[in-house]
């Protein structure tokens, strides 16, 4: 949906997870930025960010998930 600002913004949802996204722009371009209500955490992509993603293969996604709040010593 588009607030008035014109930002884009939407949320994914499914048992495990909510995330809301949205467009952000910024003096140095656009990011994505996704934020998990629920821990308060976010992160704001560029689109290089974002297109390194999908040189990864499905194994680097699971090794997120084997620790996902970060490595315990931090």
């Amino acid at each position: 949906m588009r607030d008035p600002r014109g930002v884009v913004e939407f949320e994914l949802a499914n048992e495990f997870a909510r995330v809301r996204v949205r467009l952000h722009r910024t003096r140095n371009g656009e990011r994505l930025e996704i934020e998990s209500p629920r821990l308060g955490r976010r992160v704001a992509l560029c689109p290089l960010e974002l297109e390194s993603l999908t040189w990864q293969p499905p194994e680097t996604f699971s090794r997120f998930l084997s620790t996902p709040f970060g490595p315990e010593d931090t």
